[in-house]
């Protein structure tokens, strides 16, 4: 595979709101550009109901070998011009004679409609 792509990890800051509980606060988000990663077209899905069509499209990103990236579900990341949602959990491959993370991997999606 090739790692020669880069994303740009968005994650949020946070604040108090009126009832005393941290929230996530996007207005502060900080960013980190995240190299050597391989991202593909993983869905693609349209739905239909009286007032719109929705269509949600994924794609599938596997980190280099030897790689940690700090990324994690609740974050957003910016690809090709685009802001997408981090979908489910941050797969960290262990590596098979060490301690260490092998790579990483995630599905990160984009909903319109």
């Amino acid at each position: 595979m090739m790692f020669n792509q880069s994303l740009v990890r968005v994650r949020a800051g946070t604040r108090t709101d009126r009832g005393g509980n941290t929230v996530p606060d996007w207005a502060t988000a900080t960013r980190l550009t995240v190299e050597r990663v391989n991202i593909q077209p993983s869905v693609q899905v349209e739905a239909h109901d009286e007032t719109r069509t929705s269509k949600i499209t994924g794609w599938h990103v596997q980190s280099d070998e030897g790689t940690n990236p700090d990324i994690r579900a609740d974050d957003r990341i910016e690809w090709d011009g685009m802001t997408l949602e981090v979908d489910g959990e941050v797969a960290r491959w262990p590596d098979l004679f060490s301690n260490a993370v092998h790579h990483i991997e995630f599905e990160m999606k984009r909903s319109t409609g």
